[in-house]
């Protein structure tokens, strides 16, 4: 037998006494290496199984923040567009084509100045035709009155035949009649006269109307009309301009949400940007805040006005901006940073009844506190030793990273809880 043959017998006996599991000498039955290996790897995971169910949490650490003394501002935080402070859409009072249009966009006009002409050649007409009619009428008041003299002086001749009894009743009840229908048609006239003068009144309004002028001193915004264009005046007439008064005021118009719309109050100041400045803060004061509700994808808003100086000429209409509206300033406050409000103290972590194979359990999240109103008691942890205690505060307003500490027992300098740092295995 060479050295490299081995028997079975021989490999389970010097495994036997490896482990211990048999006297030298003493006869071992064959072994099936498959239960070996099984066997060993019950031993590992029966390890893990303990470690997990009798092993402990790792330690966990707190962080802390500082109660300092310093300034707190409270903000609102809405959006809008800006629009000129007065804006006016000028469209024509008169039907017609359009003959010829004199300014464009960006173009400075004073009021009076006319922006467009529409074709008068049928309106000088008409002009023309009334005064003709004018005329007419005129010259027929003076008909009647020639009338009106010879039927009177007729009526007194024939009274004076009447006294002679040189004429009879009925002809003096004839002349009396002509004389009485005379004077009547000299009235008729009259008022033919007023109805030709009304209708060449308003031959030549229209007549003018055919003029389109400017009633402000502004900018033309938009242009909505070329030559040639056939306008309709009626019920919705067209929008031929708008013009804005003064481009150097402006207004912010911004939607505030029914939540902060309490806060927000007639001249508050603010500042905003807007995309084509984001490197700029612009100011602005509330000069209106509205009462009539706007609901949009059932979300109520309340529109506010700012009042904006626009002497550089750099925001334009229609722009959107963000404004950052101040409702409220304490220079010097105790501050606690905000943090320490949303902190809750982790829950113990329960007996384990089970087996897992997942991470350690450190116990269950706290729940995070709702935002801590002005005038509202919260309750904020400090340590005493090792173990968070409870502090009762009353708080004020908030910049969302510190609120003002209006009563309790914290003083600048006192250490707060914010949160619990990662467990250390």
């Amino acid at each position: 037998m060479g050295k490299d043959d081995v028997r079975p017998e021989q490999t389970a006996g010097d495994l036997a006494s490896v482990l211990g599991l048999a006297k030298p000498g003493t006869a071992w039955p064959r072994l099936n290496r498959g239960w070996i290996a099984g066997g060993v790897a019950a031993i590992v995971v029966a390890a893990v199984i303990a470690a997990r169910v009798f092993g402990g949490p790792a330690s966990s650490s707190f962080r802390q923040g500082a109660v300092v003394k310093g300034a707190v501002v409270a903000t609102v935080t809405a959006t809008g567009t800006l629009q000129p402070v007065n804006t006016v859409d000028i469209g024509p009072e008169i039907s017609g084509q359009i003959d010829s249009v004199r300014v464009d966009f960006n173009d400075r006009v004073t009021a009076g100045q006319v922006l467009a002409v529409m074709d008068t050649d049928m309106l000088n007409a008409r002009v023309l035709q009334s005064r003709a009619s004018l005329a007419a009428a005129r010259a027929r008041v003076e008909d009647a009155k020639a009338t009106a003299f010879e039927t009177h002086t007729k009526l007194e001749r024939i009274r004076e035949l009447y006294k002679r009894e040189n004429a009879s009743k009925q002809a003096l009840d004839s002349a009396e009649a002509a004389e009485a229908r005379a004077i009547a048609a000299v009235g008729s006239a009259q008022a033919q006269v007023a109805v030709a003068g009304a209708t060449l009144s308003s031959d030549e309004t229209s007549l003018a109307k055919a003029e389109i002028k400017s009633p402000i001193n502004g900018i033309v915004l938009s242009r909505s009309v070329e030559p040639g264009q056939v306008v309709a005046a009626t019920f919705q007439t067209p929008v031929l301009f708008k013009l804005a008064e003064d481009l150097t005021k402006m207004q912010l118009e911004v939607d505030v949400d029914e939540a902060d719309i309490g806060h927000v109050q007639e001249r508050q100041h603010s500042t905003f940007a807007v995309d084509a400045f984001q490197d700029r803060q612009f100011p602005a004061l509330i000069t209106q805040v509205r009462f009539a509700p706007k609901t949009k994808d059932s979300v109520v808003t309340y529109q506010a006005v700012l009042e904006v100086d626009n002497a550089e000429l750099l925001l334009r209409p229609g722009m959107t901006a963000t404004a950052t509206i101040t409702t409220a300033t304490r220079a010097d406050a105790t501050l606690v940073p905000n943090a320490a409000l949303r902190f809750l103290p982790p829950a113990p972590a329960p007996p384990r009844v089970r087996f897992t194979f997942g991470p350690p359990s450190f116990g269950n999240p706290p729940l995070t506190p709702p935002v801590a109103r002005a005038g509202s008691t919260q309750r904020i942890w400090i340590l005493k030793g090792r173990i968070p205690q409870p502090v009762e505060i009353k708080v004020g307003i908030s910049d969302g990273l510190f609120t003002e500490v209006v009563a309790g027992e914290l003083k600048p300098g006192d250490r707060v809880l914010t949160g619990v740092d990662a467990p250390k295995p």
